[in-house]
């Protein structure tokens, strides 16, 4: 089970990182219900050993690419994020105190604060430049605009309903102006 939610982790992030053009540096912000991955109500019944599944999948993937992950945390530390301290320093984002747990914070933002090399959490940013949203757990406030939707060929990780997306630039000027269609 858990390899197999592992292998489909990988393939979203790998379609994500692709379909969104991401660059060395950017951002991709996860979020993750590991209770929806179980078929339970978010919140409900958070499963570490499948939230490390799941991150680990995605973790090796954003290596790859040299992209940075950001994880999402659940409400009860309002959406925090946890993050590798270069990242944070890059983007000038200020660090809170505050470490993840199973019950505050949730498992895959535990699983990425204790994977990541140096992490450190936040407590806002709107710079990601795609996100992987496991379980309907809302990581749109994250997104630097235009954020966009991306069909991907998995619909779900384990019972977990997936949705993605990713910024475009802005479209201005009206209907005389051309556009660079590459950046749609």
């Amino acid at each position: 089970m858990y390899e197999e939610l592992k292998l489909q982790a990988a393939q979203a992030a790998e379609e994500i990182i692709t379909a969104a053009k991401l660059e060395e540096g950017d951002i991709l912000v996860v979020g993750c219900s590991s209770s929806e991955i179980c078929g339970q109500k978010i919140g409900s019944d958070s499963n570490e050993d499948v939230a490390r599944a799941v991150f680990s999948g995605i973790w090796e993937t954003a290596k790859a690419h040299n992209v940075f992950l950001a994880a999402q945390c659940c409400e009860h530390l309002n959406r925090a994020i946890i993050m590798e301290a270069a990242c944070a320093k890059q983007y000038g984002l200020p660090r809170v105190n505050v470490v993840p747990q199973k019950k505050a914070g949730g498992s895959f933002a535990t699983a990425a604060y204790a994977n990541f090399e140096k992490p450190v959490a936040i407590e806002e940013m709107r710079v990601a430049k795609a996100g992987l949203d496991i379980g309907d757990t809302f990581i749109g406030m994250h997104m630097d605009k235009v954020c966009v939707p991306v069909r991907l060929s998995l619909k779900q990780i384990g019972e977990a309903h997936l949705t993605a997306c990713r910024v475009r630039p802005k479209f201005i000027g009206g209907n005389r102006a051309v556009y660079d269609e590459s950046l749609k």
